[in-house]
Parts: C-alpha cells; structure tokens; sequence
C-alpha cells in the first residue's frame, strides 16, 4: 500500500469520525474514496465498516470521558440493528457493482437534499421513555439496521430522526445514542463480511486509525462544535462523489 493512500485515507477518516460523531454522514466521503481508489463496491462496503466500529468505540470512550452514561435503551436499540444488519449485509454481499455504486449515487444525493431541508427537531418537546414508546424505537431500529447492513453511508441520519421523532431525546443524548448502537451492529456486518472475505485490511486499518481518532475528539469536545462549514464540505464533496459514481 501507498504511503499517499495511508495519508488519504487517514485524512477522510479523521473527517468522517468528526462527521459521524456530530450527526452522521461521514460514509458518504470513505466509501466513495475506497471505491476511487480501485476496491470493487462490496469490499469497499465491507472495509468501511472498520473505520465505522472503531470511530464508534472511541466516541464512546470519549462520551464517557465528560461523564456521559450509556443507557440500557441504547443498548436494546444497538441489539436489535444488530440482527437487521445481518440481513442487510448479506443483501449487500451479492450485489453487482455498477448496481450497488449507483444505489450509493442515489442515497447520496437523498441524503445531500435532507441535510439541506430536511426539518430540525423541536427542543421544547418531553422526551419520551414510556414502555410503548420504547418498544416503537426498538422495532425502527431492527430496520434501520437492515439499512445500515447494506449500506452504511447516512445511516446517522436515519438513527437521529427515530430517536427524535419517537423518544423526542435532546440532540447530545441521540448522539449518544447513536454512537452507542452503531458498533454494536456494526460488530454483525463485520461478521458477514469478514465471513465472505470482502475486506481489505490494509485500508481498513489506515481508515480506522483517523476515525477512531476524529470520533474521540468530537465526542470530546462535541457540544461546543459549529459543524455548519464541516456539513457544507460533505455536501458540496458527496454530490462530485455522486456524480462519478453514478455517470463515470
């Protein structure tokens, strides 16, 4: 491996963790540029995930570090993404490459449009944490994971709306949340993957290191952070990506 490709891909991993860390996306830059730089689709789908789980384990960490706690809720959400990633991924494992960039082509652009309209969550709602309300989030996740099984890239998105829209969490606590349950089904795609032989661990590893790092020092220092600039940058960069991906 190129000590250039180690830079690059250390560089958009410590960026992505940045971005995955804040709200989600950071996918939509590490899994075109591991695709660019010639790992057919599904190994590229499959190396990405090891940036994903280290990004999440240190974010955590650093969660963890400013005294956040790790609710039991968060852990039954990430159980449940945990047994749709299974089938997300092995959805994922057989798809044919022209196929799958231009389904990522397309997720990126959807994604792109939410970012720039999709609506903000209100502050002034309760949360909400009753037994039905719960068991509504637990039950969105197991599909959220069949997603985020095929194809990781906005994921966060996804993950942020439930746990607004149905439990009303504060935006710290769903990144908390979010940080939580994505390693741990996270952990099922790695599985499928590595079973199937589509990582590359080279690249894997060069990514892995800058989003481990960028998820602990944004989970760190994460509430005093304006990522308007860091969302203009994926969005400007994630629509050149879509339109390699899809046209070239």
């Amino acid at each position: 491996m190129e000590v250039v490709e180690i830079l690059i891909l250390f560089g958009v991993g410590l960026l992505a963790g940045v971005i995955n860390t804040l709200a989600g996306g950071g996918s939509l830059l590490t899994l075109p540029v591991l695709i660019f730089m010639g790992l057919p689709p599904n190994v590229a789908n499959g190396t990405n995930r090891i940036g994903i789980f280290f990004n999440g384990l240190f974010a955590i960490k650093g969660f963890q570090s400013k005294g956040a706690k790790i609710s039991k809720y968060s852990i039954w959400l990430g159980i449940s993404a945990f047994f749709g990633a299974i089938i997300g991924s092995y959805i994922a494992v057989d798809i044919k490459g022209e196929t799958f960039n231009k389904i990522l082509a397309a997720v990126i652009v959807l994604i792109v449009g939410y970012m720039l309209f999709g609506a903000k969550p209100d502050a002034d709602l309760d949360e909400r944490n009753d037994s039905k309300t719960n068991v509504k989030g637990i039950v969105s996740f197991f599909f959220i994971g069949i997603y985020g099984g095929f194809l990781q890239a906005g994921v966060g998105y996804l993950i942020m709306a439930s746990l607004t829209l149905i439990n009303r969490f504060s935006l710290l606590k769903t990144n908390i949340a979010k940080v939580v349950t994505v390693p741990i089904y996270t952990l099922a795609s790695l599985g499928v993957f590595i079973y199937n032989d589509l990582i590359d661990w080279e690249l894997g590893i060069a990514l892995a290191i800058g989003s481990a790092l960028g998820g602990w020092l944004t989970s760190r220092w994460s509430v005093g952070i304006n990522d308007k600039w860091v969302r203009y940058f994926v969005m400007f960069t994630a629509i050149v990506f879509a339109v390699k991906l899809f046209f070239f």
